[in-house]
């Protein structure tokens, strides 16, 4: 029978793994981790360090944007998952760029970016190999780092994975708010398409990613949802019992919604996930957001 000391001696031993940006996908994915790893998780909020200690890391407090902090904790672990976003501001991802000079040389990364750099498609649906068309700042920043990771992990012995993430919902990540402020949709024929994946399924693909990644290779993170943005609020309103959202067409809606939500209505795509599944072996808990909404009326 192992005593208590011998599983804190195992604890030692384990590989260490660094997660760097551990917010909500963050919590989900250390009980996933942490029988295997001994896990060290950064955060700029030392107010979350008894959190992250209770969740089974051990806390660092560190600012990625300050190069001390970075060359403290560069060389901590050789498997990585990166999930910080980039600086709200240019088209460049400079936090990314100073991170890749205090990387281990033989290190694995996960990174965790956004299918936001393919900019708009037109609703077409395809797979990794399209080429990227970023049409934002924040989405440039994507690819920037994006492109900074992929130099670093050309170099022999690095290990690299890029996740590109949708809108991440849960039953705590929902547009209630928007649904009771009753804001506009557009019109179905105006519509865009979006992809969707649920945190818990987030996390457990790159539980998956760490242990099957090849190196330099993409994957879209998605579920098997085909739905536009305003089938997708009507299936969350009809869940929680809330009225749907009115439909307008787009000229009439711009004069009623922020700059940033319409440029998320400008953009219509439909990702495959048929690599996620073939290569990784994933098998979704929610394949379709209405699984997760109304998992007893599940087809």
């Amino acid at each position: 029978m192992k005593t208590h000391r011998d599983r804190l001696v195992r604890k030692f031993k384990a590989p260490r793994l660094l997660v760097l940006g551990c917010g909500d996908i963050g919590m989900r994915l250390l009980p996933l981790l942490r029988d295997r790893f001994r896990v060290f998780a950064v955060t700029s909020d030392v107010s979350r360090c008894d959190d992250l200690r209770a969740a089974g890391a051990i806390p660092i407090a560190a600012n990625l944007d300050d190069r001390l902090s970075l060359a403290r904790i560069g060389k901590l672990a050789k498997i990585i998952v990166y999930m910080v976003p980039p600086p709200t501001q240019g088209s460049q991802d400079q936090r990314t760029r100073n991170l890749v000079n205090f990387l281990p040389d033989d290190a694995t990364l996960i990174y965790i970016s956004t299918t936001g750099v393919y900019g708009d498609c037109g609703g077409a649906k395809f797979d990794e190999t399209r080429p990227i068309n970023p049409q934002s700042d924040r989405a440039k920043r994507r690819v920037d780092a994006e492109c900074v990771l992929r130099a670093w992990g050309c170099h022999a012995g690095r290990r690299l994975a890029i996740l590109r993430v949708p809108g991440i919902y849960a039953s705590d990540r929902l547009p209630l708010e928007r649904l009771q402020k009753k804001l506009p949709a557009l019109l179905p024929d105006e519509d865009v398409y979006t992809n969707h994946i649920h945190a818990d399924d987030l996390a457990h693909i790159v539980a998956r990613t760490l242990f099957r990644v090849l190196p330099g290779r993409i994957y879209h993170a998605v579920d098997d949802s085909d739905l536009k943005m305003g089938d997708y609020f009507d299936l969350v309103a009809d869940a929680k019992h809330l009225p749907r959202p009115p439909r307008l067409p787009r000229a009439e809606l711009a004069s009623k919604l922020s700059p940033l939500t319409m440029s998320f209505m400008s953009e219509s795509r439909r990702l495959s996930n048929t690599r996620l599944k073939s290569e990784l072996g994933v098998r979704l808990r929610y394949p379709h957001v209405r699984d997760a909404l109304n998992p007893d009326k599940a087809e």
